[in-house]
């Protein structure tokens, strides 16, 4: 843990191997907590699994990229959503790192123009580091995994073999195609990640 949150430091973890999550009241103080979990969660470009219902919904949404990530991290960040951890340090420091092109959102909107859903991330080399994504639930079915399509497409672009990270695995990202690889694996493979390019963050088209 540490007091210390910054732009700076928060790169320098991901580069190591570690992501941040905020420690509420721990002994009366405001700390961040830096995670690397054992079993690391990762989804393989070429493993995602697209279902029928799926690929007809990405009919229905419109993608940008970068178009509304302030109105995306906030709604990621809604306090009335289950084990919501984003805090307003983490507002800040995403904000300043999506301020010079290592932090990138994208959205999907309905077909009236309304933000239905969508996801951000850190992007540094060939590491795309998945931190949160949401649906809207009145309009926006499925919208998040229209978003992770999307991620995917834009990340597969030139053909690198880029690491797409999220952290741990759940039963819902497991249907996605969702795995786990030992901390040993994922920091190998971060590594050598760290090497390419970055994507093209662009609007992919379909």
């Amino acid at each position: 843990m540490s007091e210390e949150f910054s732009p700076e430091l928060a790169v320098a973890g991901y580069r190591a191997g570690v992501f941040p999550m905020p420690q509420h009241g721990f002994r009366g103080r405001e700390l961040m907590g830096w995670y690397s979990p054992l079993d690391r969660g990762m989804l393989p470009l070429d493993g995602l699994r697209v279902s029928r219902s799926l690929r007809k919904m990405i009919k229905r949404y419109a993608i940008t990229v970068d178009a509304a990530f302030d109105r995306v991290i906030r709604r990621c960040g809604d306090p009335s959503r289950p084990g919501g951890w984003i805090d307003d340090r983490i507002l800040q420091v995403y904000t300043r790192l999506h301020e010079t092109g290592i932090v990138h959102s994208v959205e999907a909107w309905t077909a009236d123009g309304r933000l239905a859903g969508g996801l951000y991330g850190v992007s540094i080399g060939g590491l795309f580091a998945g931190e949160s994504m949401f649906h809207d639930p009145v309009i926006g079915r499925d919208a998040s995994k229209v978003a992770l399509v999307a991620l995917v497409d834009i990340l597969k672009g030139d053909g690198h073999e880029r690491l797409l990270d999220v952290q741990w695995q759940t039963p819902h990202l497991a249907g996605l195609g969702v795995i786990e690889v030992p901390r040993e694996e994922y920091l190998r493979r971060l590594g050598v990640a760290l090497t390419l390019p970055g994507p093209y963050f662009r609007t992919p088209v379909r």
